[in-house]
């Protein structure tokens, strides 16, 4: 690396212009330093220098009082000049956000997600599933469920520790949850492999959750399913989930509702869908006959010359809308059964029929009159 007046200017090193932004050298600095990181590019001394120029290029131009000073003296800075790249030591250990990221891209962890570690860890969702009926769906359902899920132990109240007895002072990090790895010139930091980022240690584990802090319990919980809920819906029960560690907010607890297959009717929004059978002469005749509805039978009136495929609509025998836009119908859809097996006086009173309708008004039949058509 050049020194003295033949250093490389900062801005030139860190390929940005001099009117660039601290979030524009911030980005220059963090690509550099990543594409010549000594742990990308073992024993390559040209990246060392490199690495160390862009570093001490970024100490500089990071720093809005020695940038000013930079762009008006430049590297001789009044005669006195910048201290070279051992001199920044301190300041490279406070470039918490540059060196925490490339922490997390070397080495998968950060100096920033120590701190977090000592801080309450938010505690698992659980999930649980129901089955209801078609019916329950129509009115609504309370449910009763049982689960086990992590409670705060009761003899330690969460800490882990024997009652009586206190977490110590993580004798490797102090209680700061991180330690400083050097790594030749490069100093970094690390989440505590012995408190795993707590800051304490449990000397006396408590008998009960053995020093983990948590105990699994059976939670009882009434739940109330809306009328009119669609199936593979979800129920969000909020801090009904697993305790949290060090203090951390409960999670939650979501229910999956699946509905049963019915044996007649089927479901269209808010809707109910129902086939209805009814015979020949009940369709030419007209009829009434009784139809199934999720709240018991009601009588439907089929008039004279109804066809196949008609759909009824009995208002409001649906489902309620979820979100109070009223209730859907039940639709019928009369299907004309055609019966397989005739007797012989059931054949002829229709070969009878079929010799009516064939002559019409005309006196004459079908065939004739398409013949001649």
């Amino acid at each position: 690396m050049a020194t003295g007046t033949n250093k490389r200017d900062y801005y030139e090193v860190l390929g940005v212009s001099k009117t660039a932004s601290a979030d524009e050298i911030k980005k220059a600095y963090r690509k550099l330093a990543l594409k010549y990181h000594p742990d990308r590019n073992k024993g390559n001394k040209e990246a060392e220098e490199r690495f160390k120029e862009a570093a001490e290029a970024y100490a500089v131009l990071s720093d809005s009082q020695k940038r000013a000073q930079y762009d008006q003296f430049g590297h001789s800075l009044g005669g006195s000049g910048f201290q070279g790249f051992e001199g920044f030591e301190g300041a490279f250990q406070g470039f918490g956000d540059i060196f925490g990221d490339l922490f997390e891209d070397f080495f998968g962890t950060s100096a920033h997600r120590a701190g977090r570690a000592r801080s309450g860890i938010r505690g698992s969702d659980l999930e649980y599933s129901v089955e209801i009926s078609l019916e329950e769906v129509a009115h609504g359902k309370e449910v009763t469920v049982e689960f086990l899920r992590a409670e705060h132990c009761d003899s330690c109240r969460g800490s882990g520790a024997e009652p009586g007895s206190q977490p110590t002072i993580c004798s490797d990090c102090g209680g700061h949850g991180e330690v400083r790895i050097s790594q030749g010139f490069f100093t970094m930091r690390r989440t505590c492999p012995r408190c795993h980022g707590e800051g304490k240690q449990i000397t006396k584990p408590c008998k009960n959750c053995h020093g983990n802090g948590r105990v699994q319990k059976n939670r009882k919980l009434n739940i109330k399913i809306p009328a009119g809920i669609e199936d593979g819906s979800q129920l969000k029960i909020s801090g009904e989930g697993e305790a949290g560690e060090r203090g951390g907010a409960r999670g939650n607890l979501y229910v999956y509702v699946s509905v049963k297959p019915h044996a007649v009717f089927e479901r269209a929004g808010r809707d109910l869908l129902l086939e209805a059978k009814i015979g020949i002469h009940q369709a030419a005749l007209g009829t009434q006959i009784e139809v199934p509805t999720l709240n018991g039978k009601v009588r439907l009136k089929i008039p004279a010359g109804t066809q196949p495929g008609k759909v009824f609509r009995l208002k409001g025998k649906g489902f309620s809308d979820l979100r109070g836009y009223g209730v859907g119908d039940e639709l019928v859809r009369v299907n004309v059964e055609i019966p397989e097996h005739l007797s012989a006086e059931e054949k002829k009173l229709l070969e009878e029929f079929g010799k009516l309708r064939d002559q019409g008004a005309s006196g004459k039949s079908f065939f004739t009159r398409w013949q001649r058509e």
